[in-house]
C-alpha cells in the first residue's frame, strides 16, 4: 500500500511541476558560478590555492539558501493539493492509516531534495571540468553536494508537519521564508540551530557531526509530526 500512495504523490508532484523546481534547485546554485565565473574568472583563481575546493566552497555558499527554499515551496504545493480541493477525508477514508499518509509524502520530498542533490553534484562536476580547474577531488564533490541534504532532514521534517497541520498555508510558507533568512545569516546562529546545519559550519569545524545530527533530529521531527498528524481530525 505504502508503493501505491508514492505513486500517487509522484503522480500528483508531476502535474504541479515540482520536477522542474527540483532540476532549476540544482542547476540554479550552478548557474550562479557560471555568471560568477564567466565575468571575473582570472580574478577568482587568483585568490585560490586549490582551484576546485575554492569552486565547490562558491558553490557551497548558495547550497543551503537553495535547500532551506526548495523545502518551504515543495511542502506547501505538496499539502496545497489536499487543502485546495478539499480532499484529505477522501484520502483518509481510504484502507491506509494517516502514517502511512504521511510516511508517503515524507519519501517523495526526500527523494526530490536527493535528486536535486544528484543534480547539482552532475552540474557541479560538469562545469568545474568545463573550467579546467585540475585534478577532481571527488570525496570533496560530494562531501558539498550530498551533506547539506542530510543536514537538512530536520528543516524538512518540521516544513511538513507544519503544513500538515496548517488550514491556512500563509503559516508554513512564512516559517519557510524565515528559514530562509536564518540560512541566510547561517554564520551568526548559534551551532544547535537547525537551519545553520546546511551551511555544514560549525564550532568543531566537522561537517560530518552535521550530517550526524541532521539523521537523528530529522527521525526525531518526522515521528513527532506524523503522530501529531496522525492524532488530528483532517477537514
Amino acid at each position: 500500500m505504502i508503493r501505491k500512495l508514492i505513486q500517487v504523490e509522484f503522480l500528483k508532484s508531476k502535474r504541479k511541476g515540482f520536477w522542474l523546481l527540483v532540476f532549476l534547485g540544482g542547476f540554479g546554485v550552478v548557474a550562479l558560478q557560471m555568471v560568477n565565473y564567466g565575468v571575473r574568472k582570472e580574478y577568482l583563481l587568483q585568490q585560490s590555492d586549490n582551484d576546485w575546493i575554492y569552486y565547490l566552497m562558491n558553490i557551497s555558499s548558495f547550497t543551503p539558501l537553495a535547500l532551506v527554499l526548495g523545502i518551504a515551496i515543495l511542502t506547501s504545493f505538496m499539502t496545497s493539493i489536499e487543502n485546495e480541493t478539499n480532499a484529505w477525508k477522501q484520502l483518509i477514508a481510504l484502507p491506509v492509516s494517516k502514517l502511512t499518509v504521511y510516511l508517503a509524502k515524507f519519501t517523495v520530498l526526500a527523494f526530490m531534495l536527493l535528486v536535486a542533490s544528484l543534480l547539482l553534484t552532475l552540474f557541479t562536476y560538469g562545469y568545474g571540468v568545463f573550467l579546467d580547474l585540475g585534478a577532481i577531488p571527488y570525496g570533496a564533490l560530494l562531501k558539498y553536494s550530498f551533506y547539506p541534504f542530510f543536514a537538512s532532514l530536520p528543516i524538512l521534517a518540521l516544513q511538513l508537519w507544519i503544513a500538515t497541520v496548517s488550514n491556512n498555508q500563509a503559516i508554513p510558507i512564512t516559517t519557510g521564508v524565515i528559514g530562509v533568512l536564518l540560512s541566510f545569516s547561517a554564520q551568526n546562529l548559534p551551532d544547535w540551530l537547525i537551519w545553520k546545519w546546511p551551511s555544514l559550519m560549525n564550532s568543531w569545524n566537522e561537517p560530518i557531526y552535521y550530517v550526524w545530527l541532521g539523521l537523528g533530529v530529522g527521525c526525531l521531527l518526522y515521528f513527532v509530526g506524523m503522530f501529531d498528524f496522525a492524532r488530528r481530525d483532517v477537514k
